[in-house]
């Protein structure tokens, strides 16, 4: 009879354990990651924009476009300049430095792409069929803006990419396949991101 029923409190104990939610807890009763938590992989933002020369054209320094927060002021001139910028887009060899990285990226499905912005000026991560001009023409070495980035920020669509200086956009929701996406400002700055 005592077999029995320590059998019957054991059973009675796997139901209910079987239903419980799946927390862990250390020898304290405090909280820790299970054992499959979330993927995540991450993409930075790249960009070293010269507040002097950037901000004179849209804003006064320090309170316009350019907000750069890695090594401007050292001497180093690692820093862009606006005219440099454009005239790199336009004969077609943009700056290198300004980049997402990794530039191919292989997920599995449910991963989130969380997308980090290290530079100094806002950029989108913006999905597009295809890769294409963005919507500052000066940028786009002669490519016509493709339907995605049409209207800037405008766009509502455009809008909900824009990552701001310091900040980040969790993409997720990631079918199987191939997906592309690109600055819609920076147009050169662009990511395959295959799911499997």
């Amino acid at each position: 009879m005592m077999h029995k029923a320590t059998v019957v409190t054991l059973l009675a104990g796997l139901v209910m354990l079987t239903g419980a939610p799946q927390a862990l807890a250390d020898e304290d009763g405090r909280n820790v990651a299970p054992e499959n938590p979330p993927r995540v992989a991450q993409i930075v933002a790249l960009d070293e924009c010269d507040p002097v020369s950037f901000n004179a054209a849209v804003g006064e320094e320090g309170t316009g476009f350019c907000h750069n927060v890695t090594l401007y002021g050292l001497g180093l001139h690692f820093e862009t300049s606006l005219g440099s910028l454009v005239g790199q887009a336009n004969s077609g060899t943009p700056d290198p430095a300004w980049d997402f990285e990794p530039d191919q990226l292989t997920i599995a499905k449910g991963t989130t792409v969380s997308v980090v912005d290290q530079g100094g000026e806002p950029h989108t991560f913006t999905e597009v069929a295809q890769f294409g001009g963005g919507f500052v023409p000066d940028l786009n070495h002669g490519q016509d803006t493709i339907p995605e980035c049409l209207g800037g920020f405008k766009n509502i669509a455009v809008a909900r990419t824009r990552i701001l200086q310091g900040s980040r956009l969790d993409v997720t929701g990631l079918s199987k396949g191939k997906h592309l996406f690109q600055c819609c400002i920076h147009p050169w700055m662009h990511v395959e991101v295959d799911v499997k």
